[in-house]
């Protein structure tokens, strides 16, 4: 089965001096695509780092919401520059987090304003964290103003990425079906990751069947949220073949014409540099 990881944080200090190996492993599973997202300056640096070790990967840049109080107007003028950089082909991961909080909402807000504008400034699309406390779904109600008052699912974000690529990707896909098909409405795409196998995210399995194929994309978060069956302490993205095996038997599509989807929604949602 083709494979594609749309989101590995193979620039986390886990991975340091480890990365070949790790992405020998996932070439050998099956993957063809990787795209390696930053949360905040020095993680974004790494990220394009990595993409000029390895030019089948892909890049990311910006700032997570766990990080939005900590980038001064210095900082984020750095990673606004990066984000013309050949290598980077999205913005984020960037988004909000009403669970943990790390960041002051307020602080979460104006960071995701900066990052949505950045995507319709560079026409390349944001990559979004979306996460409430279990039960509840504030933070998803705020995404979808955010992103209708930026312009997004209207000719502001059609203008700059067409009819038919994502303006942005909900990635590790968390929330309710009346939260789906209103970001499906904005015309984004949803990415599944192993958070979808945990407790309090069974909405996900009533989600995966509703995404139109090209707005579908599969992923790690590694190092973090192992599907049942990868190892715990450190995520990896050879993994995404449960994810991936998971949707595609959700779908009722065959592994083999899923795979050639998620490779092509990917390529839809991502031009790379290299392709």
């Amino acid at each position: 089965m083709r494979l594609i990881d749309s989101h590995c944080h193979l620039n986390a200090e886990r991975f340091g001096g480890d990365e070949e190996a790790v992405l020998v492993r996932a070439q050998a599973a099956g993957l063809e695509r990787l795209l390696v997202p930053g949360w905040n300056e020095w993680s974004s640096n790494r990220a394009i780092e990595l993409v000029q070790r390895f030019p089948w990967l892909d890049a990311s840049v910006g700032v997570h919401p766990h990080d939005a109080a900590k980038v001064d107007a210095a900082g984020w003028g750095r990673i606004a520059a990066l984000a013309r950089e050949r290598a980077v082909v999205a913005i984020g991961e960037t988004g909000l987090d009403y669970d943990r909080v790390f960041s002051p909402i307020p602080d979460q807000l104006a960071n995701l304003r900066r990052n949505l504008a950045l995507a319709l400034e560079t026409g390349k699309p944001a990559i979004l964290h979306v996460r409430s406390r279990t039960g509840q779904g504030d933070a998803q109600d705020a995404m979808v103003q955010e992103l209708t008052a930026a312009g997004f699912g209207r000719q502001a974000s059609v203008g700059v990425f067409g009819p038919d690529r994502p303006p942005a990707v909900i990635h590790s896909f968390s929330g309710s079906v009346d939260y789906a098909r209103r970001v499906l409405d904005l015309g984004l795409a949803l990415s599944f990751s192993g958070l979808s196998f945990r407790a309090g995210e069974e909405s996900t399995a009533d989600v995966v069947p509703l995404v139109p194929a090209e707005r579908l994309l599969v992923e790690t978060d590694s190092p973090f949220l192992a599907p049942p069956g990868a190892p715990k302490a450190r995520n990896e993205p050879e993994w995404v073949r449960i994810t991936a095996a998971w949707a595609a038997d959700r779908r009722g599509d065959e592994p083999e014409r899923l795979g050639n989807s998620l490779v092509a929604a990917y390529d839809r949602t991502f031009p790379s540099h290299e392709r």
